[in-house]
């Protein structure tokens, strides 16, 4: 069977990690790879198209009729130019809107949805289901972001868990690599949406999580970005009353998750 374009890129950018990260002297505790790095990188890996998941809910679908084209597609457009602003990696200036079932997620590695425990969550077809477990298996990383509360993931999980009913969800603890891949972070962080008041997201939720789906060398294939809401922080990064401090947030643990996924 034909390999993947994501698998091919993503070895590339690997060998290219591990040929010159020991060369270039210390790095800065805010930016462990340069500017020049991933400059280099995107010579011979191309530009990065940010790749937003459509999916069917429950009680609604449709191509702008759900859950999933929140904040779309100003906060996609703004990530784009965040990524290019803060790390010098060339993108593409428009999302690219894809279902779980088309062949075309393998020729990207990063993956993004959001607002999945919403309308009685999540609903995913076989097909769905098997052609992204091989997409994930492969090399692929899937972002979700911006549910809320214990209703919201239970809606969710119920259709999730399908896709790897053999492997553990595991909560990732502050420690792990893929909060220093760019930035040096803190761990998971609230980042409320536009609606929260500040240092609360909704029903009054102060403290976020996230979980994942390891695949069996210990990568981060799912990164699920539980009670925050990046999305927000990024579509709203010009308005006058979203708090900065949000934003940046936003910007930095989703160039994290970024740069993670293209470098495992």
């Amino acid at each position: 069977m034909q390999r993947p374009a994501l698998l091919s890129f993503s070895l590339v950018l690997s060998l290219l990690l591990t040929s010159n990260v020991a060369a270039q002297g210390p790095q800065s505790r805010n930016n462990r790879y340069g500017a020049a790095y991933l400059e280099d990188l995107y010579d011979i890996a191309g530009e990065f198209a940010f790749v937003r998941i459509q999916y069917d809910s429950y009680y609604d679908s449709g191509f702008y009729g759900g859950p999933w084209a929140t904040d779309f597609p100003a906060s996609d457009e703004n990530f784009l130019r965040g990524v290019s602003r803060l790390t010098n990696v060339r993108v593409m200036s428009q999302p690219i809107v894809l279902r779980f079932d088309d062949k075309e997620i393998f020729e990207y590695p990063f993956l993004y949805a959001l607002e999945m425990g919403r309308n009685g969550g999540l609903s995913l077809s076989q097909a769905e289901i098997a052609n992204l477990r091989e997409y994930l298996l492969r090399g692929g990383f899937l972002l979700i972001d911006d549910f809320w509360g214990q209703r919201q993931w239970d809606a969710f999980y119920r259709d999730f868990s399908l896709l790897f009913p053999d492997r553990e969800l595991v909560e990732l603890t502050s420690g792990h690599e893929i909060y220093r891949t760019f930035y040096d972070i803190e761990g998971a962080q609230m980042i409320p949406g536009r609606g929260g008041r500040q240092g609360f997201g909704q029903a009054g939720i102060d403290v976020a999580s996230n979980h994942a789906i390891l695949d069996d060398q210990g990568r981060v294939m799912v990164l699920i970005n539980w009670n925050s809401d990046m999305g927000d922080g990024w579509e709203h990064t010009y308005d006058q009353w979203y708090p900065t401090q949000y934003s940046n947030s936003a910007y930095q643990l989703g160039i994290n998750y970024l740069i993670y996924s293209l470098t495992h």
